[in-house]
């Protein structure tokens, strides 16, 4: 025994009685100064002897292989990296457009005093190519738009011919609606066109979501001065997205609902965009059929299909 416990004790004094006539146990308290001293709180101790000692050293050494094993075990679980906001927006993207996609809309426009639909088909191939041809209402039947890279043309059955549509008129309305010429064929690639910015992870109506701000790259020609998108966590499901002026208004708002099974993934089937600034105007675009990742055959994205379109 150390002489400064020796003199701890001996200042002590006798010990109280117990009711079995012996003397009651004290106990010298210490401060535990490292990770080995961290069960060792108390030293018992009976007049001059201290009768744990030895136990209380095996206690010591016997917490250091234990807290080097903890250190194995966590060492061993993986740490999964989140990953970056531009990753987000591609995997987002490719799961509601797939490598390709074919399918049927109904387009419903909705105005203060009266509504018009429409269904049309569509084929994409990438990013790069993109068919769509107007099946209903009769009046618009066979009206069809091609693009292939980053160009784009539209054929008029009424006066048979074949338009190509100009980059100045990527955002103007298509067929009427709400959404532009670029929304429907996807020139602008939410991916390769815009710098991203994970603002924060939050909760959207009952969901996490990542919440993440698309600012456009100089040479990118789209009317918007930043988006906000809202991508859940888990399965990377879009839930909203909000667009904004030059000046910081919010100019439209994008709400993606209906979100179930459709071929071989989880993706929203109803997409309603509502106009900010103009009270009593949305559209919404409801999927009605898509098969993702089946070949499409070369001939469809030519300007030929057009007119097969009649």
């Amino acid at each position: 025994m150390s002489s400064a416990i020796e003199d701890r004790l001996r200042k002590s004094g006798p010990g109280m009685m117990n009711r079995q006539g012996y003397p009651a146990q004290k106990y010298l308290h210490y401060p535990t100064r490292s990770l080995t001293q961290l069960r060792v709180r108390s030293v018992p101790v009976i007049d001059n002897h201290i009768p744990g000692r030895v136990r209380i050293q095996m206690t010591c050494r016997s917490i250091l292989p234990r807290l080097a094993f903890a250190g194995i075990l966590l060492s061993a679980i993986p740490v999964v990296a989140q990953p970056s906001a531009r990753e987000i927006m591609k995997r987002a993207d490719e799961l509601t457009r797939g490598e390709t996609a074919q399918g049927t809309y109904t387009m419903t426009v909705v105005r203060p005093d009266w509504e018009r639909t429409m269904v049309f088909a569509y084929w994409s191939e990438g990013t790069e190519k993109s068919f769509i041809r107007v099946e209903e209402p009769v009046k618009d039947r066979g009206v069809s738009f091609l693009k292939v890279g980053r160009e784009m043309w539209q054929y008029v059955p009424r006066i048979n011919r074949v338009i190509k549509i100009p980059p100045s008129m990527m955002l103007q309305s298509w067929m009427g609606s709400d959404f532009t010429n670029d929304d429907l064929v996807k020139e602008s690639s939410v991916v390769d066109d815009y710098e991203h910015t994970l603002l924060a992870q939050e909760e959207l109506d009952g969901f996490d979501t990542y919440k993440i701000e698309l600012v456009p790259k100089p040479e990118t020609a789209v009317a918007w001065d930043k988006l906000i998108e809202w991508i859940r966590v888990d399965d990377y499901v879009p839930l909203r997205a909000e667009y904004y002026s030059e000046r910081g208004e919010l100019v439209r708002t994008m709400l993606f609902g209906d979100i179930k099974q459709m071929s071989d993934r989880v993706i929203p089937a109803r997409y309603e965009l509502i106009e900010e600034k103009k009270e009593g105007r949305r559209t919404i675009l409801q999927l009605d059929d898509v098969v993702f990742d089946e070949t499409i055959p070369g001939s469809v994205f030519t300007q030929r299909n057009l007119r097969r379109s009649r």
